[in-house]
């Protein structure tokens, strides 16, 4: 079978996306790549979402930091940031969805965008509401666990 022409094969944007979520959660691409469908159908329906073509390629999860990279039809790329906006849980986990920008070509999406995490996470005892409790420390962020789960704070909080 030949390929097409080089005028009628489908163009593709790659966008660079951040997911952040709580230390305790796991998010696997599979999980990303459902909740990104069903985001994309809800928005714009059977027909808009098979035209944007949404897929993620790759997902690097490590320390409560996932990078991806999600493939888009070239006129698409402004659907892609609405639907990914429209993410807010993975799973059963609450996450932060953050589009780092936007490239032609993989390569030059995951050479500009990605590999820049936070931070290496650490534990450390805090005071919070009066009582120690355990929280992971990256940079100046604290995520510190509670009887209801883990709640954000900052460096500014402690002081």
């Amino acid at each position: 079978m030949k390929h097409l022409p080089k005028h009628l094969r489908p163009r593709w944007r790659y966008l660079a996306v951040e997911l952040e979520t709580w230390p305790d959660a796991t998010i696997r691409r599979g999980s990303f790549q459902r909740e990104l469908w069903y985001a994309a159908q809800n928005l714009y329906g059977d027909a808009g979402s098979a035209d944007a073509d949404l897929t993620v390629l790759g997902f690097d999860f490590e320390d409560s930091v996932a990078e991806t990279i999600v493939r888009a039809r070239r006129g698409s790329v402004e659907e892609a940031r609405a639907a990914l906006a429209c993410i807010d849980t993975v799973g059963d986990h609450p996450v932060g969805v953050r589009v780092r920008g936007v490239s032609g070509t993989v390569r030059a999406c995951s050479e500009r965008y990605l590999h820049r995490r936070a931070g290496i996470s650490e534990e450390r005892d805090v005071v919070f509401e009066t009582e120690s409790r355990t929280a992971v420390v990256r940079n100046s962020l604290l995520d510190v666990s509670g009887p209801d789960g883990f709640t954000g704070a900052t460096q500014l909080d402690f002081e």
